[in-house]
C-alpha cells in the first residue's frame, strides 16, 4: 500500500470556525427530514428500489432491505436493489485500498445472494462526484420505479445528497430512509435541557437503560422474500451488472500485501458472523485484556461493522443470547466482558448522534473549534518517522508497523500514536487522521474524526507500554530490532541500555524528547486557545 507524505489543501481543508457554527444551528438533517415529509404519497406501487450505501452491504438484517422487500411482496412487485459505484467518491474521502477491496469483494458476495432470490443487484457507474446522484435519478425514472428505500448515512456530504435526490425526485418517486447504523437512534439520548447528550458517561448510562428496557431494539428483520422467478426473464438486462473494482488510485502496492489483506480480513456476512462467534468463546477473558494489544483478545469486528456487512444490532443480538437471554448489559447485569465489550459499542453510538448533530465534526474540523486556533509544526522528517514506524518509541513504531501490515491498529495504539502525532511532534492532526483513512481497513468517518479529537492528555508511550505490554510482546513482535532486548529496556532502549548496546540495534534513538515536547504541546495548545473565539 503506497504511503503518504503530503497533503493537499483540498484533503485537509475546511470551512470557518463561525460556517462551522451556523451549520450546526441549521441542521443539514432536519433539512433532509423536512424534505422526506414533503414529499408527494405514491399510492401505485409499480417497481421497488433498494439503494445499498457503503455502510449497509448486507442483505441480512437490513432494515431499509427489508421494509423495501415488504412492500414489494405487498403490492407483488418487483424488487430491485442498486448500487452506485463511485471511484471518486472513494478518492475524496480517502478510502484505503484495503477497505475498497474488502467492499468490493463483499459486493460480489451479495450479488450472487440476492441473484439467488431473484433480485437484482445493479451497478450504476458514476464517473464523477456531480454525477452520483444523477446515477440513481436517471435509474429510476429510466425504469419506471415507483419507491426506494435506503438506510440513513449520517455525514454532511452524503446528508446533503440524499436531500438533493428527495427534493430532485419526491413529486414522481416516493423515498423512504431508515435509521440502520445503530442499536438506539442518534439525536433520542439526551440531556436535561433536551439537547442530544455529547458526554460519555451520561450517555452510556441513558443507553443502557434504553436497551434493557426495550430488548426489541435487538430483534433482527429476515433478508428479502424472494422475487417471482419470471423477474429473471422480464428484467434479463438488470441482472450480472460488472461488479465493482478498485480504482487504480485504489490498488494495492503488491499481490502479496492483498493476498495478506484478504487472509486477515475475509469479505462477507458470513465471515464476519463467523468471527463474532469465535470472539463470544473468548469474552470471558476481554475486559481483563483487551487493552493488551499482544493478547489479540479484541472481536476485530470493526472491519465488519463499519462496512455494514454485519450490523450492530445482530452482533448484539447474539451477545444477548451469551448473556443468558438478558440485554441488560450493565455492569450488575452481564459479566465484566460483556459489559466492557458493549461499552466499545456505545462509544460507536455516541459517535454517531455527534456526527449527526455537530456536524462539523465531519468537515476536517475538531468538535472543541478551538483546537483549529492551534499553530502546528512543519516537522517533514518526524511525519516521515511517524508513518513508517520509526519514531524511535518503540509503543509508537510497533502500532505504526501493525497499520501499515495488517490495516489494523489495536485501539490502545490508536490513543497513543495519535498523541504522539499532534502533541509530542505537534502536527497537525488532520493529517493523521487523513493517513488512517487511506490505511485502515476499518476506517470509519465518525469513530476516526472522534477518535483523532484534539485534547490536552499526553500519552507516555514508555508507562503506556509497560502498563499495556507489560512483557514487551506486542513491542518484539512488530519492532524486529528489539526482540531480543531483554526486560524493561524494550520500551525505552535509548535511554535504558548503555550507548554501545543501542547502537547495536540497528534502531533509531528517539526523535524527540517526550518530555519536553508535553511541556511544548501544553504550553502551546493554552497560548493559541485562551483568546480563541471560534
Amino acid at each position: 500500500m503506497s504511503k503518504r507524505t503530503s497533503y493537499e489543501r483540498s484533503e485537509l481543508g475546511h470551512p470557518s470556525t463561525k460556517r462551522a457554527k451556523q451549520i450546526d444551528q441549521d441542521l443539514p438533517f432536519a433539512h433532509l427530514r423536512s424534505a422526506l415529509e414533503a414529499q408527494d404519497e405514491q399510492k401505485e406501487v409499480s417497481k421497488v428500489v433498494h439503494w445499498f450505501r457503503g455502510k449497509d452491504l448486507r442483505i441480512q438484517d437490513n432494515i431499509a432491505l427489508h421494509r423495501a422487500s415488504e412492500l414489494a411482496k405487498k403490492s407483488k412487485k418487483a424488487l430491485i436493489c442498486v448500487y452506485v459505484d463511485c471511484p471518486a467518491e472513494e478518492s475524496w474521502h480517502g478510502t484505503s485500498a484495503a477497505r475498497v477491496d474488502f467492499m468490493c469483494e463483499t459486493l460480489a458476495i451479495m450479488q450472487k445472494e440476492l441473484q439467488g432470490l431473484n433480485i437484482p443487484l445493479v451497478f450504476l457507474q458514476a464517473e464523477t462526484r456531480g454525477r452520483y446522484v444523477p446515477a440513481v435519478t436517471d435509474f429510476v425514472r429510466d425504469n419506471s420505479v415507483s419507491h426506494v428505500f435506503a438506510n440513513y448515512e449520517y455525514e454532511i456530504d452524503e446528508l446533503r445528497r440524499d436531500i438533493k435526490f428527495v427534493k430532485e425526485v419526491g413529486k414522481e418517486v416516493q423515498v423512504s430512509i431508515y435509521h440502520d447504523q445503530t442499536v438506539v437512534e442518534p439525536g433520542t439520548i439526551k440531556t436535561a435541557a433536551g439537547t442530544p447528550m455529547k458526554v460519555f458517561t451520561p450517555y452510556q448510562r441513558a443507553w443502557l437503560v434504553v436497551v434493557k428496557q426495550n430488548p426489541d431494539l435487538l430483534d433482527t428483520v429476515p433478508a428479502p422474500s424472494k422475487n417471482d422467478s419470471s423477474v429473471t426473464k422480464e428484467m434479463k438486462h438488470l441482472f450480472n451488472t460488472p461488479t465493482p473494482k478498485p480504482a487504480d488510485d485504489k490498488q494495492f502496492a503488491n499481490e502479496e500485501d492483498r493476498k495478506r489483506i484478504r487472509g486477515l480480513w475475509p469479505a462477507g456476512h458470513d465471515a464476519g458472523l463467523k468471527r463474532m462467534d469465535s470472539f463470544l468463546n473468548q469474552i470471558s477473558t476481554y475486559a481483563a485484556t483487551r487493552s493488551n494489544p499482544a493478547k489479540n483478545s479484541t472481536s476485530r469486528m470493526s472491519a465488519y461493522f463499519s462496512a455494514g456487512l454485519v450490523s450492530v444490532r445482530e452482533a448484539l443480538s447474539k451477545v444477548r443470547q451469551h448473556n443468558k437471554g438478558s440485554s441488560d448489559f450493565t455492569e450488575s447485569g452481564a459479566s465484566p466482558g460483556v459489559y466492557g465489550w458493549v461499552r466499545e459499542i456505545v462509544f460507536r453510538e455516541l459517535y454517531r448522534q455527534t456526527t449527526l448533530y455537530t456536524p462539523h465534526t465531519a468537515m476536517n474540523l475538531p468538535q472543541n473549534l478551538k483546537f483549529d486556533f492551534v499553530r502546528w509544526e512543519d516537522d517533514e522528517e518526524g511525519w516521515e518517522k511517524w508513518y513508517k514506524g520509526q519514531t524511535g518509541e518503540p509503543f509508537i513504531d510497533a502500532g505504526m508497523r501493525q497499520l501499515n501490515t495488517e490495516a489494523y491498529m489495536h485501539n490502545r495504539l490508536r490513543m497513543n500514536v495519535s498523541s504522539y502525532l499532534y502533541c509530542n511532534l505537534l502536527l497537525d492532526y488532520r493529517r493523521g487522521e487523513r493517513y488512517f483513512a487511506e490505511t485502515l481497513i476499518d476506517w470509519d468517518l465518525s469513530n476516526n474524526t472522534q477518535g483523532w479529537e484534539p485534547s490536552y492528555t499526553v500519552f507516555n508511550p514508555v508507562s503506556q507500554a509497560e502498563k499495556n505490554d507489560p512483557d514487551g510482546e506486542y513491542i518484539r513482535k512488530w519492532v524486529p530490532e528489539l526482540k531480543n532486548v531483554k526486560g524493561k529496556a524494550v520500551f525505552a532502549p535509548y535511554a535504558r541500555l548503555s550507548k554501545a548496546e543501542f547502537e547495536k540495534l540497528g534502531y533509531p534513538k528517539p526523535h524527540v524528547d517526550w518530555k519536553k515536547t508535553k511541556l511544548r504541546a501544553i504550553e502551546r495548545f493554552k497560548s493559541d486557545m485562551h483568546d480563541a473565539d471560534p
